[in-house]
């Protein structure tokens, strides 16, 4: 696996979600991007959830827009009369991440736009795995597309990240926090939807994702090794959360 890389050449207009001030910008291949900065928030640890998040969604089956490796050159910026935005694009010089602009998609709604309990069930299980607190009803984090639903935003994802030593009990979790899911209510078929997942996902995928991840976003090289033993060891053991989401 591997992630096409961009040049960020013109910066569009500030998404003011929350304090990590993503952006819509534009790159060498005139496509618009939004951009999560390695400058903001939780760093390089929300780029890698996000990606890594992103990818798993995308091989069951689910629709996430293309991410590519942005790079932010150090000079950008510069001319930005916005203090705050100006510190976010010195401080994220190098590789950010980049996902695709869905110009014109809007925020799903659960009760106007209706999705089968089998989807529902499945981005339900998909959460639990990754450990994803931000799927709720005030922040859906999934957006309708040309009459399709697409998930963005897996940056809250695969938390134990941010306490490395509990990594192997966070990895047994039955995640107590899916039940403010949005879509738990319809989630019926969340055990079909375990084994669907397990016939696809496996060690090897998570290799290649995790492996494609860029150096600079690691703190450390073997950091690779604890994401790929994580994501491994949950899936091994998913009916515990698997339980958990049918409460």
């Amino acid at each position: 696996m591997k992630f096409r890389e961009v040049h960020i050449t013109r910066y569009i207009t500030p998404l003011r979600e929350g304090g990590s001030l993503p952006a819509i910008v534009e790159a060498d291949d005139e496509f618009l991007y939004v951009l999560k900065f390695r400058g903001a928030g939780q760093g390089t640890k929300a780029l890698i959830a996000d990606t890594v998040g992103g990818e798993i969604a995308r091989k069951l089956g689910l629709k996430v827009p293309e991410m590519v490796l942005a790079e932010l050159d150090d000079s950008f910026g510069r001319t930005e009369p916005d203090e705050e935005i100006q510190d976010l694009l010195k401080f994220s010089t190098g590789t950010n991440l980049g996902v695709h602009y869905l110009s014109g998609a809007i925020t799903f709604d659960p009760v106007l736009h209706p999705i089968s309990e089998e989807m529902a069930s499945l981005i339900v299980w998909l959460d639990a795995f990754l450990m994803n607190v931000d799927r709720t009803a005030k922040n859906t984090n999934m957006l309708m597309w040309h009459k399709e639903l697409w998930l963005i935003d897996h940056g809250a994802s695969l938390y134990f990240h941010h306490n490395w030593e509990t990594w192997e009990k966070q990895a047994l979790s039955p995640f107590k926090a899916i039940k403010d899911h949005v879509l738990k209510g319809k989630a019926s078929k969340v055990q079909e939807m375990d084994t669907f997942a397990k016939s696809i996902l496996n060690r090897a995928f998570f290799e290649k994702v995790v492996n494609a991840l860029p150096v600079s976003w690691l703190v450390e090289e073997g950091d690779r090794q604890v994401y790929i033993d994580f994501l491994s060891k949950r899936l091994e053991n998913s009916q515990v959360f698997v339980d958990e989401a049918l409460v």
